[in-house]
């Protein structure tokens, strides 16, 4: 490889706490699964995860607790290679948690307790703006105000509404670069209902229309939607594996996304890319556990992963 692109991600840590289920519990229902397995997660920790897999030089901004769960993701934040130094430990407010049911399908359904990320704010983004960077990734499980700065630091930036705020739509006119959301984040933004891949190409399109320069809306298993105001909107397939669980398969798509884009890809074979890297992510159980390199992509999808 040559140059390594750097990638810089401000985001959210968890502790995964994931069982698998028959099915996913309705309201008020009581399922029995598996026995529940620890993993490292939270979207922004996903996210710089997949990025350092598939090539780039990252480094991670965003706060623990000062507890085991805690050290636990530090700790598999520097076994990827990640620079970790922008992670602040704060004293008396335990880890964020993510409690995960997976079906047999593969489909998942997560409940969020915040814990130390509630505490990202000005030192965070500070500490990300500081780096050499070529890209940086924001994403919405830390406060919004945060957000809001970060949007305003010099450079190329990737926001990942997810989940999308309240303020979203403050968010979106704030002249992104490259917005990504998925069908339910997209509906969120516009207020309309947004299903399967020919209404995210609209809903792609009609995000454009309030601002940034390229939006992307991920739709699953179908694909995704690109939308520019120079090139209009794109339509990507996607690829057609077996679902062993989708949890983190989002992330994996914003962190190749994120590199591609540094490496200089051009935009509709970045996404491309993305969405090969996404598909290869839900063939294996876990979010961090399940992340791809280069050569799981090709095996999986037969795209060969452009940067390196």
């Amino acid at each position: 490889m040559g140059k390594r692109p750097k990638v810089t991600v401000l985001g959210s840590l968890n502790m995964d706490i994931s069982v698998t289920v028959p099915r996913l519990p309705g309201p008020g229902a009581t399922v029995l699964g598996s026995a529940a397995r620890f993993t490292p997660g939270g979207k922004g920790a996903n996210q710089a995860v997949a990025a350092a897999r598939l090539g780039a030089r990252v480094r991670m901004a965003g706060c623990v607790g000062d507890d085991d769960f805690g050290r636990r993701l530090l700790t598999a934040l520097r076994a990827e290679g990640i620079d970790a130094g922008a992670v602040r430990t704060v004293p008396s407010v335990p880890t964020g948690l993510a409690m995960i049911a997976v079906d047999a399908g593969g489909e998942n359904q997560i409940t969020v307790a915040p814990g130390a990320n509630q505490q990202v704010g000005p030192p965070e983004v500070a500490a990300a703006g500081a780096c050499e960077r070529d890209i940086l990734v924001i994403s919405a499980e830390i406060p919004a105000p945060a957000i809001t700065q970060a949007l305003r630091e010099e450079g190329r930036k990737v926001l990942n509404l997810a989940p999308a705020p309240e303020n979203a739509g403050e968010l979106v006119a704030a002249g992104l670069d490259w917005l990504v959301v998925n069908e339910s984040e997209a509906a969120a933004v516009l207020g309309r209902p947004v299903r399967g891949l020919a209404d995210a190409a609209a809903a792609a399109a009609g995000l454009i229309a309030r601002g940034p320069r390229h939006a992307v809306v991920t739709a699953g298993a179908d694909g995704a939607a690109l939308a520019s105001a120079a090139d209009g909107t794109q339509v990507i397939e996607g690829f057609s594996v077996p679902a062993v669980d989708t949890t983190g398969a989002g992330d994996t798509f914003v962190g190749a996304l994120a590199v591609a884009l540094a490496a200089g890809v051009p935009a509709r074979q970045a996404v491309t890319a993305a969405v090969a890297a996404g598909a290869a992510a839900v063939t294996r159980r876990g979010a961090q556990t399940g992340m791809p390199g280069p050569a799981d992509v090709l095996a999986v999808t037969g795209v060969t992963w452009p940067v390196g």
